[in-house]
């Protein structure tokens, strides 16, 4: 957890609980410059400050967060709300932390596949590819203001459209990737994508790349020894290692 919030009917205030990759001030130039290109889609900045601790405030937005299976109204939605996202300039915005996720990632790929099983095998093969991939995950083809954390529930439905909340990993990122995670989160397996990639023109390879390196990234998560292993059920592990492998081995 980052941060802790306290909110009303109309002001929210994220306090901070830690601060490395200067979430604060990403989440601050990301809503400043939202705000005035696409107002309504994200929170309106209102206020900050960093003494004792950082403390962001913003407007609170209508909508209830998105779970589960979406319905095709909201698919809808989410699609618009991405494209209304990523036709705004991410120019000024500092780069999505795409290499420190490499790093991370390739790290605790490491340490799994020293184990054994599925998970192991998985390990391995992810490791090995993401090793032949860093040129193509790295290379910003199509900037776009990067989200960073598209987890369902940082989408509020209302009902008629979508609005976008929590932008305190946001940065100039590259659409192919951004899709990709939104992809691969944990959160979006109950929901068949392709209406929405549909929507963007991505190369199928480059989708593919971006999907591997995320689908790698949460194993990391939820794998043994992981910081969410024990958040889930019995066999998501190995669920997620299967998916792992049919993205960097689809031939096999």
């Amino acid at each position: 957890m980052t941060h802790t919030v306290e909110a009303d009917d109309s002001v929210l205030t994220k306090h901070y609980t830690s601060w490395s990759r200067d979430e604060p001030g990403r989440e601050w130039a990301a809503l400043t410059l939202l705000s005035r290109q696409a107002p309504d889609l994200v929170p309106a900045p209102l206020a900050r400050a960093s003494d004792p601790r950082p403390w962001v405030s913003m407007s609170v937005l209508p909508g209830e967060p998105l779970s589960g299976v979406l319905t095709v109204g909201q698919l809808e939605g989410l699609g618009e709300a991405l494209e209304a996202l990523w036709s705004i300039d991410p120019d000024g915005l500092p780069p999505v932390g795409v290499p420190a996720v490499i790093d991370r990632t390739s790290r605790s790929l490491a340490v799994l596949r020293e184990g054994h099983g599925v998970i192991a095998d998985a390990a391995s093969a992810a490791d090995d590819w993401l090793g032949t991939a860093v040129e193509v995950l790295t290379a910003v083809q199509d900037p776009v203001v990067g989200h960073g954390d598209p987890n369902l529930a940082n989408y509020l439905w209302d009902g008629t459209r979508i609005r976008i909340v929590d932008f305190e990993d946001a940065g100039r990122g590259d659409l192919t990737l951004e899709l990709a995670n939104l992809v691969e989160h944990l959160s979006s397996r109950d929901t068949e994508w392709s209406t929405v990639v549909s929507r963007f023109p991505v190369d199928p390879e480059r989708f593919r790349a971006g999907r591997s390196l995320w689908a790698a990234f949460w194993l990391t998560l939820i794998g043994p020894g992981g910081p969410s292993a024990a958040r889930n059920p019995p066999g998501t592990a190995e669920a997620q290692a299967e998916r792992v492998l049919s993205l960097v081995r689809p031939t096999a």
